[in-house]
Formats: C-alpha cells, structure tokens, sequence
C-alpha cells in the first residue's frame, strides 16, 4: 500500500481518492487550528488552493470579506471571530447546521482528539427536513448565548466551569488553572470612563483569546477578572504562556484617543487533578493571584511558592 501526504497526515492513496471523490466535505486542523488536509470539496466549498494551509480565522476572514464561503450575519466580523474562536474545539463533538452564500446547507461535525486535532466532516441537507431549520438554528443560537459573555463574546463562567470539570474528571490528565485580573481596573475606569474600560477589556479577550492553544480554554467570570483553563499543562509549562500573554498585553495601545494608554494584568496559576474540585482548584490560582498583586503587580505568583519566587513577566 502506498501513502499520500497530506499536510502533516499519511492517508493511504486509495482513502485519499475516496475523499477526494466525494461529495461530503472532509477536513482535518491542527491543535494551533491550521488546517491540514482538505479534500476536494472542503476546497472547492471554501475557496482554498490544493495544498493551501491556512488558519480557520484566516479562512472565514478572508471568505467573508469576499461573500463566499459561510455566511456570517454578525454586524462586527472581528466580535464574531473572537466569540466563536473561544469555543471552538473544546469539547470532544458537537454538530451544528451552517449556510453557505452558494445556497447550500451543511451539517458540520468536528470531532476532536485528545492532541488538539480537529476532523470537520460537512454534508449537504439542503434538501432535507428545511421546515425545521429555523427553530434549530434559535436553539443553536440560544445555546451560544448560554456560554457567551456579553461584553468581551468570550466564553462565560457556565462555560469554563464545565471545561475545569472535564479538566478534573476521573480518567483526565489534570492541568493548570490560570486567573487573570486586571491590574488597577477601577482606576482606569476613573480615568477614562466606562466605555472606555469596556474596550479595554474587550481588547484583552481578543489578545489573550487569540494565543491559547486548541486544548485550552478562556473565558471571563465576571468584572476584570478572567480565567485560563490548560489542560494538560503543568506550573512550569503555564508560567511560560503567560509570560508570552503579559508581554503582549504590555505592548498593547487599546484607546485611539489616549495613545499612550497602558495597562497590564496579574496572573494566579494552580494545578490539579482527577479528585480536584473547581472550588478547590479556583481558591487557590485566586489565592496565589492576590499574592501577585500584593507582591506589585503585572507578575505572575504560582501556587505554594513564596511571593520572592515571583518574576515579572520577562518583555
């Protein structure tokens, strides 16, 4: 038998011929999201060259300012992105119904692994059960409403609870829990009114949002305090991704109208596994973060170590 690669995939030339044949859509992502194998009608449906590897955002950016490919009603493209991105591929399977600008309707799977890749297999139902669709697509709404923060499109506590669950369930391998607050928050309020703080926290979700891998999750909980869920992940491992999140968020300039506007955040990081609660697992990242804050600042503090061990974020 002889192999096809395909991205980062050995698929045996006859499968490869079979996908490619069909009529079902079939694409397979990679754990940072970048897509890896399409076959002819996944390429064909969103416009992507043989052998192309983009992102997904990549591929919905640019087919939505082109009118092709998924149609997206959302009035602010880049709120939508963020918004579906923070829930994208963490969960293990789900289904969900889409339409295309060509006209057709799709049932979408995505199947994901426990190494963060994605299987997306889409077939076309436009023919099918269409006196439905539109009470489908408001429990599909309401579902997303469910796990969504309003302001920043994030996920939501509901939703990060459960993902710190799943984290925390017999047979998972642990991992770190992160709470990220930002630093001096009602002060920039102060400053700059609310509207203004409102921005400021929606720029964080963007960035933060748009560095964590496929397996992680991040939402926020409520105020300015937001948390980072790192399945898989250990103390050493989870200091070093938020050491690359601070060092963005210090170079970031959210208000066009104060140029020079600043601001930073401060991280509490613990770990835990299978026989870990939530509550015990939050206490102690919130605990280890009002150390951070005490200690200055703009830093990350790990559970158990004392506040000297604490570095600032290096950038």
């Amino acid at each position: 038998m002889t192999y096809n690669v395909l991205g980062m995939i050995l698929v045996p030339d006859q499968l490869a011929a079979l996908y490619d044949a069909t009529q079902v859509l079939v694409a397979a992502y990679d754990s940072f999201d970048r897509l890896r194998y399409a076959n002819a009608a996944f390429r064909s449906a969103f416009f992507l060259a043989p052998g192309e590897e983009v992102t997904w955002a990549e591929i919905m950016r640019r087919n939505h300012a082109e009118r092709r490919g998924t149609v997206i009603t959302a009035p602010d493209f880049d709120a939508w992105l963020v918004s579906t991105s923070s829930r994208r591929g963490k969960v293990p399977y789900r289904a969900f119904e889409t339409d295309l600008y060509d006209g057709r309707w799709l049932l979408m799977t995505e199947g994901v692994s426990a190494s963060g890749w994605m299987l997306c297999i889409a077939s076309d139902i436009t023919a099918l059960r269409e006196d439905g669709r539109d009470v489908r697509q408001a429990r599909d709404r309401a579902i997303k409403e469910a796990q969504t923060d309003d302001l920043t499109g994030i996920a939501n506590r509901r939703f990060i609870t459960a993902r710190v669950d799943d984290m925390l369930s017999p047979g998972a391998l642990g991992g770190a829990l992160c709470v990220l607050d930002l630093d001096n928050f009602k002060y920039i309020n102060d400053l700059v009114g609310h509207l203004a703080g409102d921005a400021v926290l929606r720029d964080f979700a963007a960035r933060i949002n748009g560095l964590i891998r496929r397996k992680d999750c991040f939402g926020r909980i409520g105020g300015e305090e937001f948390v980072l869920v790192l399945p898989q992940t250990s103390a050493e491992e989870a200091v070093l991704i938020v050491e690359r999140m601070l060092s963005l968020v210090r170079q970031s300039r959210p208000l066009p109208q104060w140029p020079d506007f600043a601001y930073t955040f401060s991280a509490g990081i613990a770990t835990g596994g299978p026989g870990t609660t939530f509550t015990d697992l939050y206490g102690r990242a919130d605990r280890a973060l009002y150390m951070a804050k005490m200690s200055g600042r703009n830093r990350i503090q790990v559970d158990g170590e004392a506040p000297p061990a604490v570095m600032a974020a290096r950038g």
